[in-house]
């Protein structure tokens, strides 16, 4: 079996049959088999004939490691994986054809694909469809129509990204995702968490902002790991990472994004991580570019500060806060750290000293404080898998 370098275990003793339909969009099962099984994902292959005149079979092999079925024969493959009790874990068809999707709504089973698919509905295994064809088949009432069916009967589909005229296979990266948290334990499986992350921006003028050198990604970490464990995720940030089934907001100023979280949070969370480096001060900006040959003041004031808000607002949410010093001794951000968890009911609070680093760096050093502390250095990534491992017990 040809190897891959893991990037993560997400996906560890998960058995995965990919199967592949006549669509252009076939030529990316080769990257898409391979991003699987860094994640620890067992991949079998399964082709229709028509994929096979787009996508040699030896690719797929070399994909998944495994030989690739092009037939249903003796060995009843069909059962071998999707029957009851069968190795497969999910069926992901991707990409996967209009006429593939009207097969499988109409118990049409004249593929290796569909044969799979009926024997996956009858044995209860989940099925996933990453759509890809033309936009006009996509948009076809029959094609809606046979999809909205599907989706009746519990099939998860990822909407194709529409561009030049065509509905193109998702990401590999957002197809992952989604099997992720289809085949996670769902251990936040019906709890809401709003998070926020990153800079803010305080506008000067109409060209000019006042920002800081937060990056986001702890933020988006957070809400990615969060929706893989099957929480409803809302993430508040400026940026757009367009994940389905995410919810974002893209916000500006400190003032937004204080706003935004407020009244998101009338509709009911959770919890609330506040992740996001939200400005401190804010100017009032000049209608017009300031030239730039010209002395300029800017007259500083003092921003909304969201926990308090949302604390004054909602004073059972349980809220997770981040607490960034400069220059201190591990006891003092500590002690920092307790005093704001005090202050504002917090249930845990993450701490650090940008000046030793973290503030927009891939890696950081972070004191994780509730009952206990615990000091955690990593990845964001990793610090991010330790914080929604506590978020499990407040939950």
């Amino acid at each position: 079996m040809t190897s891959v370098i893991q990037s993560s275990s997400s996906l560890e003793g998960k058995t995965l049959v990919l199967g592949i339909t006549g669509s252009i969009a076939a030529v990316r099962c080769v990257e898409l088999a391979r991003e699987l099984r860094r994640h620890g994902a067992c991949v079998h292959a399964v082709m229709t004939q028509a994929a096979q005149k787009i996508l040699h079979l030896e690719a797929m092999r070399y994909a998944t490691g495994n030989p690739v079925i092009t037939e249903i024969t003796g060995d009843v493959e069909h059962v071998e994986f999707c029957g009851i009790g069968g190795k497969a874990h999910l069926l992901l068809v991707a990409p996967c054809t209009a006429n593939t999707i009207g097969k499988i709504a109409h118990g049409i089973d004249d593929t290796p694909v569909t044969t799979f698919a009926t024997t996956a509905f009858g044995s209860g295994i989940p099925i996933m469809i990453v759509p890809a064809m033309h936009e006009s088949m996509y948009d076809h009432p029959i094609v809606i129509e046979n999809t909205g069916k599907l989706t009746e009967l519990g099939v998860e589909f990822i909407n194709p990204v529409t561009e030049e005229g065509a509905a193109k296979i998702a990401a590999k990266e957002e197809i992952v995702l989604r099997v992720e948290r289809t085949l996670g334990g769902k251990t936040l499986s019906g709890k809401r968490i709003l998070i926020t992350g990153g800079a803010t921006a305080e506008a000067i003028d109409p060209i000019r902002i006042l920002t800081n050198r937060a990056s986001g990604k702890t933020g988006i970490e957070l809400a990615l790991l969060a929706f893989r464990r099957g929480a409803d995720v809302t993430l508040v940030h400026r940026g757009c990472i367009g994940i389905q089934g995410l919810c974002e907001f893209n916000v500006e100023s400190a003032k937004d994004m204080t706003d935004t979280v407020i009244e998101e949070l009338g509709k009911g969370y959770d919890l609330l991580i506040s992740a996001a480096a939200i400005s401190d001060f804010t100017v009032k900006p000049s209608k017009t570019k300031i030239k730039s040959d010209k002395g300029v003041t800017l007259s500083l004031k003092p921003a909304p500060k969201l926990i308090k808000e949302a604390r004054l607002k909602y004073p059972g949410l349980k809220i997770i806060g981040f607490k960034a010093e400069t220059g201190v001794t591990e006891d003092e951000l500590i002690e920092s750290a307790r005093e704001s968890m005090e202050s504002s009911g917090l249930s845990m609070v993450v701490a650090n000293d940008v000046s030793r680093g973290g503030m927009g760096t891939e890696e950081n050093d972070v004191y994780i404080i509730d009952e206990g502390i615990k000091k955690v250095s990593g990845t964001k990534r990793e610090i991010a898998k330790e914080i929604m491992d506590k978020v499990e017990a407040i939950l």
